[in-house]
């Protein structure tokens, strides 16, 4: 069985910051990459950045230059720094890994509250 372990979220002031951890654990083996989504209720899930098993990382428009991706894969731990945080980045944050051929897990979730 797969888990994820996120931890990290909360209650943020804008402009402030927060930091996500992440760790896989369970019969995980050949990991691709390791990232975040994040989804509001009523909108589609929208991926916020990835790192591939290569260290090749890759963000969303609406956080560049803000969040910041970090981890090893062989470790199965992944970071999300998160700066400069705006209302618009309230969102519940899902951990995923991609590994094997085509398998996924992904997080509960942990929910991430900027207030204006």
């Amino acid at each position: 069985q797969v888990q994820l372990e996120e931890s990290g979220g909360g209650l943020v002031q804008s402009g402030g910051s927060l930091r996500l951890s992440c760790t896989a654990s369970g019969y995980i083996y050949s990991i691709n990459e390791m990232g975040w989504d994040r989804q509001v209720p009523g909108k589609q899930r929208e991926l916020v950045a990835r790192i591939t098993n290569g260290g090749i990382t890759r963000y969303s428009d609406s956080v560049k230059g803000r969040f910041t991706i970090s981890g090893e894969t062989l470790s199965r731990t992944v970071y999300l720094q998160m700066n400069a945080l705006k209302s618009e980045d309230t969102a519940v944050y899902y951990c995923y890994v991609r590994y094997a051929t085509n398998w996924s897990a992904f997080g509960q979730g942990t929910q991430v509250t900027v207030s204006s």
